[in-house]
């Protein structure tokens, strides 16, 4: 394991721990419409927007699988948001925060499509895709909820190159893969409603190395203590030989609520460590809920 960057130690666990014994402390609810917009959902998105300007660097059309896209676009106006106040104290806080040159590009195109959306409005991942994609490139986004299914095919009906369909993400992944393209990214982000989440997850990551193994994977997941998110990318990290990027964020603060997330990339493109390592120092002053964020980027 090679530290790129340390605000705190949180050392990979024994990789031999197995994922039937990392059930959360607590179970995780994560209904997204509460959470839209939160210190997590910020840094996923800036990690996702990196992943996809490098793939937007060569001609070659590629291909995004959303496995859990949600709704789109979410109101961080309405009841649902202002009832837990994440949006507040996450995209809220970098609103008046100008991109500028010598941010990297990932944060400062992020900030870009968040800015475009308008002040009430906060753009899912799905949508954030579809503004990056050029004519020659796919998304396929999958929604298992049929409410949260249509509100997506309405936000993609203006984008030619994009596919919405209410499935479980999980039992489609493998009729996706491999894509017409060969290049591409799938991106799974479910809710951690289910004790076997994290399994589930696991599982579809050995689908995509199988059928699609240079493709770059992105997964997030909530950290309610370190010893199951360890023990998760352990038993990812021993799934197979592909290099793997772990980035985690905790913001501190009531221990009750979510404090601490992780993202792990497969394949990671070349720079992106360095490219979250620089936002993330930009980020975690503006996200910690007492004081500056701690962070983690590192090569597993």
């Amino acid at each position: 394991m090679r530290a790129l960057h340390r605000e705190h130690e949180r050392p990979l666990s024994q990789l031999r721990w197995r994922i039937a014994a990392a059930t959360p402390a607590k179970d995780v609810n994560y209904r997204h419409a509460f959470h839209a917009g939160n210190f997590a959902d910020v840094v996923k998105h800036v990690t996702l927007v990196g992943i996809l300007l490098h793939l937007r660097k060569k001609e070659k059309p590629f291909r995004v699988i959303d496995t859990h896209a949600g709704r789109g676009r979410y109101d961080i106006a309405n009841d649902e948001a202002l009832r837990t106040g994440e949006a507040v104290e996450g995209i809220a806080r970098l609103r008046d925060f100008a991109p500028d040159a010598a941010m990297p590009s990932a944060l400062s195109t992020y900030l870009k499509i968040v800015r475009d959306e308008g002040e009430a409005q906060y753009p899912g991942s799905p949508l954030i895709i579809a503004r990056l994609l050029r004519k020659q490139d796919h998304l396929v986004a999958l929604e298992r909820h049929p409410d949260e299914a249509a509100l997506l095919d309405k936000i993609l009906v203006g984008f030619p190159d994009t596919k919405s369909a209410c499935a479980d993400g999980y039992a489609r992944l493998a009729s996706l893969l491999p894509p017409p393209e060969r290049r591409g990214l799938v991106l799974i982000d479910p809710p951690y409603e289910a004790k076997d989440e994290f399994t589930r997850v696991a599982e579809a990551v050995a689908i995509v190395r199988k059928r699609f193994a240079t493709g770059i994977v992105l997964i997030w997941y909530p950290i309610k203590s370190p010893a199951p998110s360890d023990a998760f990318a352990g038993e990812i990290l021993s799934g197979g030989t592909q290099e793997i990027l772990r980035i985690t964020i905790d913001v501190g603060g009531d221990p009750s609520r979510l404090a601490a997330a992780g993202l792990l990339v497969i394949n990671p493109p070349f720079g992106l460590a360095d490219e979250m390592q620089g936002a993330l120092a930009v980020l975690a002053p503006l996200l910690g809920r007492k004081g500056c964020a701690d962070f983690v980027v590192e090569a597993l």
